[in-house]
């Protein structure tokens, strides 16, 4: 998935002359993805057509396939986390990560979810590895509500390292235009209601990995990190029939962390007020002491145990609550929705800190 753009502070001059952060160190460079992003956006525009409805950027790309009715199609990966996978030799989980990332992406936009495809590419074909992997894809597909229809496995001799293998995903979706979620909806005073996570879900790993190589050895937080990402399909169809149109806007708290909150609607400001009931899980704390992180930091690379963010109207927010606690799924009121100045930002505010972003 695309991460969000940043905007930069007046201050800023370029990539080159910012401050490295501990992720841009431990080799992901965020503001050069996002300039990538932004000249990719450019030169695709030359291949679509007018049933194109919405391109690279979003959580999902959709295609119009009859007079009120799109195709969602979205891809992604599992990142660094196969790293982690490799060390301990668990390899089930990480094809529960491969669908789960592309799915709660399609239902960021109101898309059923309909299929999927993988791709496993390795390079020499170890069965057992193999077969694990794709129990997990098989797993991710029954959670996600999708249909395994067919993949790609490649053998590369030379490309990966002995017992390395990358994988991809690719989920396509079905959404009647009166059921599209774009954001367009969403009004002031509007509430935000966030589902927790189960960790780090897929996102951050580069980083993580280096925070975990620290002595001592946490083989606990290992085990934590590695928790697969949670698949909130089943919410989400819940929140739909509960809630009809009411449900304005969601967004996936992936790779940029709390900046894809504006990617619901960039008009308006997210006032975050971390409420008593939630609970920074403790492994983002140790994070943060291993690698002597900041709050923004945090904030802006991980989902701080907040995997989905919903936005609903103040009249709606108990049915919501109550919908999501039928399915045994914690949510919290997390802030609501401010007029925004200029630009977007987000505030977040916890025990002991404040911070602002902005977004663009």
């Amino acid at each position: 998935m695309p991460s969000p753009i940043k905007k930069k502070t007046p201050s800023d001059s370029g990539a080159e002359s910012h401050p490295k952060t501990a992720y841009a160190k431990a080799g992901v460079d965020i503001v050069k993805a996002d300039r990538f992003v932004e000249t990719l956006s450019k030169m695709v525009k030359s291949t679509l057509n007018p049933k194109v409805h919405k391109s690279i950027g979003g959580y999902a790309s959709l295609y119009q396939i009859g007079p009120n009715q799109f195709i969602a199609a979205t891809t992604d990966g599992v990142g660094t986390k196969l790293k982690l996978g490799f060390e301990l030799n668990r390899h089930h989980t990480v094809g529960i990560d491969l669908v789960a990332m592309s799915v709660n992406d399609l239902i960021c936009v109101g898309a059923t979810p309909l299929f999927f495809l993988d791709y496993f590419a390795t390079g020499k074909l170890d069965l057992k590895t193999s077969t694990e992997v794709m129990r997990g894809i098989v797993e991710g597909c029954k959670q996600g509500r999708v249909a395994l229809i067919g993949g790609e496995t490649a053998e590369m001799p030379g490309i990966y390292a002995k017992g390395e293998y990358d994988l991809a995903g690719f989920a396509v979706g079905l959404v009647d235009r009166k059921d599209l979620i774009d954001g367009g909806g969403v009004k002031e005073g509007d509430l935000l209601l966030g589902l927790e996570s189960s960790g780090p879900h897929s996102n951050g790993f580069s980083l993580i990995r280096k925070l975990l190589d620290k002595k001592p050895r946490d083989a606990k937080l290992v085990r934590e990190c590695f928790e697969p990402t949670r698949i909130y399909v089943d919410a989400v169809i819940a929140l739909r029939k509960t809630l009809r149109h009411n449900l304005k806007g969601l967004a996936h708290i992936t790779g940029s962390g709390f900046l894809n909150i504006p990617r619901i609607n960039d008009c308006f400001d997210y006032q975050i007020q971390l409420p008593r009931s939630f609970k920074i899980p403790k492994l983002f704390l140790q994070l943060k002491t291993r690698g002597k992180l900041s709050w923004e930091e945090l904030y802006t690379t991980f989902n701080m145990g907040v995997g989905l963010v919903a936005v609903v109207s103040p009249q709606t927010f108990s049915k919501a609550e109550q919908t999501l606690r039928a399915l045994k799924l914690k949510a919290h009121l997390l802030g609501r929705v401010k007029r925004s100045r200029q630009g977007s930002r987000i505030s977040v505010q916890g025990p002991g800190f404040a911070i602002e972003l902005r977004y663009d």
